[in-house]
């Protein structure tokens, strides 16, 4: 069982590494794309803070001692996207949707935060 549970963290944060990247390659894409092809799930706002929230939450678990440096890939490419959203021709940008991505970003950060401090804590009552 001890050999279960130490391999455990590994596990989820190379799992969160893959998951983070794939999120962040997909949001590219949505964010980029033409109108027409964009992905529809939900009403915009939704849809742009639960992509961000599941960015940070992957990107948190990912790196879980790089806490600004996920903090600053999260907030900067929500407003690094929607500000290159303005060189296509068919999308628009506007802060509210920068300002949804952000807040959804970081609400998956702090997530990952509570679940890396509850994981640590279950850990170590077992050892």
């Amino acid at each position: 069982m001890k050999q279960v549970v130490a391999y455990l963290p590994t596990m989820i944060q190379r799992v969160s590494i893959a998951a983070g990247w794939l999120a962040f390659a997909f949001i590219v894409y949505a964010t980029l794309s033409p109108i027409d092809s964009r992905p529809v799930v939900a009403g915009p706002q939704l849809e742009h803070f639960a992509a961000f929230g599941l960015m940070g939450l992957a990107f948190g678990l990912a790196y879980p001692n790089r806490f600004l440096l996920v903090i600053a890939i999260v907030a900067g490419s929500a407003f690094g996207l929607e500000a290159l959203q303005l060189l296509t021709p068919d999308r628009h940008a506007r802060v509210l949707d920068a300002v949804m991505k952000a807040a959804g970003g970081i609400c998956g950060i702090s997530a990952s935060q509570l679940m890396l401090l509850l994981l640590r804590t279950s850990l170590s009552r077992i050892r």
